[in-house]
């Protein structure tokens, strides 16, 4: 143990420095590999390590520095481990063997097969919400919760667990409404629609959205091209407060925060096991105070949800875990054979959304219905439209401009409406026959979005031209891609060449 040691009992001391590397959620610390504190201390790469400094304590994965940019006596930290340390540079850090963790006791037991009760399952909720256990940890528990591993019992005490480690808002006025799309249909962006119509209607909904998992873009992806969307939860309550609802990303406010962390590791697996997707879904929805809400269950042959079947087995979990959780829910099953609207990506669905509320005659027609189906149902399960009479109130709305006007006003709490951005960059691809479009795919449709380079740039994605039903002439455009870069158009543009993106079949 270094000199540096003996300010600090049973750790070893090293200089802060801020590495500037953006590791997401994932705190990391850069050390020399030949530093007198690896060594004496037996410190390989990759090993977890923990570092105190000014009474705030975090555990990091470490990585080995072998070139000169790192001076001996120096620790750099990712941005993670910086924001977590609030650290200014030039502190003297504490590093030492971090303590043996309980959870992954329980993340081992479960890779076996065990089932894991709340108890378990909130000690190991509590160290992935503070950043406690390594990726490979992470990793290990999605997988082995995935693949219908978990039983119902385990999804609402994991659902319990994620609410209980993180923030939960209650609120003055009720009932609290809410909304979900389970996912798998791009382009489906109807939250910004369902929230304008419901809450200039009267009812109360603070909704908190995701980014973007697997799909080139998640709701707050799209509602941040229009206005900001990282409130803490002190702004967010304002916004609520002042004009009844908000569009905000739940990352920011805390809610279920371990669920943030389990998404960023789904996200490159790919993974998104079904007990999981409703401990997610349900947990967000009761940590923001909701009591009453509507999951959308888009059911095609390319959508997240492949069958009727499926989608009864998901919609009996979520009543399951939403009954024993204290939530109403209301359970529709939507039409999921081809993407909702023209747009898919942040900036191009955000374009569809402005249209609809506007009352553009060019907005999509599919997308506005959808909207409407989903915010009368949300009236009437929040108690302001009868059964059955919900459509005819959210078309009023809608069509009296109040809607358009919510939205705006929303916008503005929110800290500003704004244009979303154009790329610089659009080409189209266009039919090789003349027919009829009698099949498309929701997945390949959705990677070409991403290819162009979709959430990551907000104005990137494609415009899809038709619908299923429709008849085509060879060398009219099927789609339209949008990319800030022609790398990225380019390898969009290759995929989307070889891939069988549409179906056309003879014209009788």
């Amino acid at each position: 143990m270094n000199a540096l040691a003996a300010m600090f009992q049973g750790a070893a001391g090293l200089i802060a420095r801020r590495a500037g590397i953006h590791t997401y959620q994932a705190p990391v610390v850069y050390m020399r590999s030949d530093c007198e504190v690896c060594r004496s201390e037996g410190f390989e790469a990759q090993a977890r390590v923990e570092i105190s400094c000014n009474g705030r304590t975090v555990i990091a994965t470490l990585h080995h520095v072998l070139a000169d940019w790192l001076g001996d006596g120096e620790a750099a930290l990712s941005e993670a481990a910086w924001l977590a340390l609030a650290l200014k540079g030039g502190e003297m850090l504490a590093i030492r063997h971090p303590p043996v963790l309980e959870s992954e006791r329980h993340i081992r037991s479960k890779v076996y097969g065990t089932p894991l009760d709340y108890g378990k399952l909130r000690t190991i909720m509590q160290d992935v919400a503070s950043a406690r256990l390594s990726d490979l940890h992470l990793a290990s528990f999605v997988t082995a919760c995935a693949g219908g591993r978990m039983s119902g019992e385990e999804t609402v005490a994991l659902t319990r667990s994620m609410i209980d480690v993180g923030e939960r808002l209650s609120w003055p006025f009720s009932p609290i409404v809410d909304k979900h799309c389970v996912g798998g249909l791009p382009g489906n962006r109807t939250t910004p629609l369902v929230v304008s119509i419901v809450t200039a209607c009267g009812l109360s909904m603070p909704k908190t959205s995701s980014r973007a998992i697997t799909s080139p873009a998640g709701t707050a992806d799209t509602m941040e091209t229009l206005a900001p969307v990282n409130l803490d939860l002190q702004t967010m309550r304002r916004v609520v407060e002042k004009v009844g609802g908000c569009i905000v990303w739940g990352g920011a406010v805390q809610l279920s925060p371990a669920d943030d962390v389990l998404i960023r590791v789904q996200r490159p697996l790919d993974l998104d096991g079904t007990s999981q997707l409703v401990a997610s879904v349900l947990s967000k929805k009761a940590a923001a105070g909701s009591a009453r809400v509507l999951i959308d269950i888009p059911v095609g042959p390319t959508a997240k949800v492949r069958s009727r079947e499926a989608a009864e087995e998901l919609g009996a979990l979520l009543q399951h875990v939403g009954g024993a959780i204290g939530l109403q829910l209301r359970i529709l099953q939507t039409d999921g054979s081809q993407p909702v609207g023209r747009g898919i990506g942040p900036a191009l669905e955000a374009r569809d959304v402005v249209a609809v509320l506007q009352r553009d005659a060019r907005a999509p027609v599919d997308l506005r219905e959808r909207g409407l189906l989903l915010a009368g149902h949300l009236l009437e399960l929040g108690g302001k439209a009868a059964e059955g009479a919900g459509y005819a109130l959210a078309q009023q709305a809608l069509d009296s401009g109040r809607a358009w006007s919510q939205f705006v006003a929303i916008c503005e709490a929110q800290g500003g409406m704004r244009e979303p951005p154009a790329a610089p960059h659009v080409l189209a691809l266009v039919a090789d026959a003349t027919g009829t479009v009698t099949d498309l795919d929701n997945r390949k449709l959705a990677m070409v979005a991403k290819l162009c380079g979709a959430p990551a740039s907000p104005a990137a994605g494609i415009t899809v031209e038709v619908k299923l039903g429709q008849r085509v002439e060879r060398g009219q455009p099927l789609l339209h891609m949008h990319a800030a870069t022609m790398g990225e158009m380019e390898y969009a543009r290759t995929y989307a060449v070889d891939q069988p993106l549409f179906t056309i079949g003879e014209t009788p």
